[in-house]
């Protein structure tokens, strides 16, 4: 039940904080175009959007690192495994394991010195430039995101110590629409 609250969650996250930021980016870009029309320019020239752009960049970071924890969690990172398949099973497992605990490890440390560097922010009274939110509260995804991931690796790698099986991604699969075996394959697919 909590692992499928927390999976919705994350893509409820990702979405809503890509969906934000194109509209924003859109109606500051339009802004931008149409103020230069005379006829609008004293309606449209007060409403100020200075601070679009750096919330966007914010959303953007956000974004990417919840996205880098749903990319763990559905097999959609770029992995190279030449290597790894050319293993025996029994070698395969044991190096596929390590690297996926070596990503546990690494996002572990990302997140707690993440951690410790926005407990120091709070402290201090650093606001972004045009926005001027506490700098702590941007600089939280940091440890949210890293830790996220970090529990994403231990997932995969517990699922995958139990059942040999990795979460894999078929970027051709599409909701809706099946394709049949006897299909044409596209060039360079075969």
């Amino acid at each position: 039940m909590f692992l499928r609250f927390l999976d919705r969650l994350e893509e409820i996250i990702i979405a809503s904080l890509m969906g934000a930021a194109t509209l924003i980016t859109f109606v500051a870009v339009v802004h931008r175009y149409l103020v230069d029309i005379p006829v609008l320019y004293p309606i449209l020239f007060p409403i100020r959007l200075d601070w679009s752009q750096e919330l966007c960049i914010y959303m953007f970071i956000w974004m990417a690192k919840f996205g880098a924890a749903y990319g763990v969690r559905t097999g959609i990172h770029v992995g190279v495994d030449v290597l790894i398949k050319r293993l025996n099973p029994g070698w395969q497992k044991g190096v596929i394991l390590f690297g996926l605990m070596g990503g546990a490890l690494f996002t572990f440390i990302v997140g707690t010195m993440g951690a410790k560097f926005v407990f120091e922010l709070m402290g201090t009274d650093q606001v972004s430039p045009d926005l001027e939110l506490p700098s702590w509260l941007v600089y939280a995804c940091i440890p949210l995101g890293s830790y996220l991931m970090c529990f994403r690796f231990l997932q995969v790698s517990w699922t995958y110590f139990r059942t040999s099986e990795l979460p894999h991604h078929d970027a051709t699969n599409i909701d809706g629409i099946e394709v049949s075996p006897d299909a044409p394959v596209a060039l360079g697919e075969a």
